[in-house]
Formats: C-alpha cells, sequence, structure tokens
C-alpha cells in the first residue's frame, strides 16, 4: 500500500462523531446499569455486613442460581462494557481506514465503508465477551464474586494482578501492542479489498487487540466490574499505552507495579477482596 492519505476535516469530524457517540452510548447503559444494581434490596453496605456474618463469605451468591437467560442478560452487558473501553483506542486505525477508503473513492474504486471495518473490531470483542461472561458465571459457581461482581478472595486478586503484571513483561504482549501502536504498517501488512476484505480487517486489529489486553480486563473482578471508576481507569490505561509516544514504557512500569501490589496482596499486607 502506498503513503496513508490525510482525511478531510469535515470526514475526520462525523467518524470521530460517531465513534464518540458509540462510546457515548455505552457509558451511558453502563451509568443505568450500575444505579440499577446499586438500587436492587440487598446491595447496601449494611446488607452486605450481614451476609457476610450469615455466609462467612464476602458477598456469597447462591451457587448454581444462573440459569440460560441470566447469562443472556450478562451477555450483553459485557459486549457493551467492551465497546465503551475499546472503541476509544480503535480511533487511529479507524481514521486511516477512512482515508484509505475515501481515496480509493476518488480513484473510482469501491472499498467497503467505515463501519464495516468498525464491526469486525466489535466482533471479536463479542467473542471475548462471551469468554468474560463464562468466566463470571463459573466464579459465582466457586463464590468468589460479591453480588457487585468484586472478587472476594484475597489470593485471586492478588493472582490476577500479579498475572497480569507479568504479562505486560511479555514479547506477546508487546508484539500485540506495536501493531495496535503503528496503524500505517498495519494496513500496509493485512490490508484486504472488498467488504470481507474491510470485516477482515477490523477482526484482525481486534484479535491484536485482544492479544494486547484481554487479561488487563481481569482485574475488573479485583476493582468491580460494575464500578465505573475502575472499568474507566483500565480503559484510559489501554487508551495511553497505545497512543503515547512512550505508551509501551508506560505498559511495562504499570505492570510491574501491578506484579508489585499483587504481591503485596498476596502477603496480606494490602486488602484485595
Amino acid at each position: 500500500m502506498s503513503s496513508i492519505p490525510r482525511l478531510p476535516p469535515r470526514d475526520r469530524r462525523a467518524i470521530l462523531a460517531g465513534l464518540t457517540g458509540i462510546t457515548v452510548l455505552a457509558w451511558v447503559y453502563l451509568f443505568l446499569e450500575a444505579a440499577r444494581m446499586e438500587d436492587m434490596p440487598g446491595m447496601d453496605s449494611a446488607s452486605m455486613a450481614g451476609m457476610d456474618s450469615m455466609t462467612g463469605m464476602t458477598g456469597m451468591l447462591e451457587i448454581g442460581a444462573w440459569s440460560p437467560s441470566d447469562f443472556l442478560l450478562m451477555f450483553p452487558m459485557w459486549v457493551v462494557m467492551m465497546v465503551g473501553m475499546m472503541v476509544p483506542t480503535a480511533v487511529p486505525m479507524t481514521l486511516i481506514y477512512a482515508a484509505v477508503g475515501r481515496k480509493a473513492a476518488a480513484q473510482d474504486s469501491v472499498l467497503a465503508p467505515t463501519f464495516v471495518f468498525v464491526s469486525g473490531y466489535i466482533a471479536i470483542w463479542s467473542v471475548f465477551s462471551a469468554g468474560a461472561t463464562t468466566a463470571q458465571w463459573g466464579l459465582d459457581q466457586a463464590a468468589l464474586l460479591s453480588p457487585m461482581m468484586v472478587s472476594s478472595s484475597p489470593q485471586l486478586g492478588a493472582a490476577l494482578l500479579i498475572g497480569a503484571g507479568i504479562y505486560q513483561l511479555t514479547p506477546f504482549k508487546n508484539v500485540c501492542l506495536q501493531h495496535c501502536r503503528a496503524p500505517a504498517e498495519f494496513f500496509a501488512w493485512h490490508w484486504r479489498p472488498g467488504v470481507g476484505g474491510a470485516f477482515r480487517m477490523g477482526l484482525s486489529h481486534g484479535a491484536y487487540c485482544l492479544g494486547c489486553c484481554w487479561i488487563l480486563m481481569g482485574l475488573l473482578f479485583v476493582g468491580g466490574v460494575m464500578n465505573l471508576l475502575w472499568i474507566a481507569l483500565i480503559a484510559v490505561f489501554v487508551l495511553l499505552e497505545k497512543i503515547l509516544p512512550f505508551g509501551d514504557l508506560g505498559g511495562k512500569l504499570g505492570g510491574a507495579a501491578m506484579i508489585v501490589v499483587g504481591v503485596l496482596g498476596l502477603v496480606g499486607l494490602i486488602g484485595l477482596g
């Protein structure tokens, strides 16, 4: 592929408005869902304390309570959460795809609309959401989550932090991150024509993004799956890691910090659950 063309300001604003709209809608949904959960009977701090005294286990849910309908209710929540967290990190890649599409149109060559590329990206995170929902079900089965979907086991919280920190330092993480940080190189290697090609490119970018960030999403179980501040902090960390000039180094430093906090939690010097 030749040099990446520049996107006209009007097109750039339109695409940014669309991606921002998707992201805002996702966060509005998460805000309403978090508020709904907080308003549920038994979710206040006094009731949670009483639950602890009766069960002897923080936030223990009824074992085996999940039904297929429960899974189908939780799965969309994870999908929307991933959209809200990850779509902003795909903005640079999406803008470049749109710029190439405009250039192709000017040369009488048909290229799939930008939303096809974005749909492929979201499809990958939807697959991840199915796995995350399954993981949540498993943790519920093992009575390791509170009703607010926070780890009730210090060992689990420590393991997630240490695991995420170690992964931040691995070569595989670095390879995936470099693909996400270099949109022009990504398209040079992965360019495919047509609607199917656009969707496949979205899938490919989503796969690299997933390889970069999947274990960080496990930290949602440490701070709370519906803790909006915690969700936002993870999303900002992922975004800065991808776009800052020294984001890759910052990611490694963040990984080292995760390991330290995890070890401190494992030996009981700080609370993790």
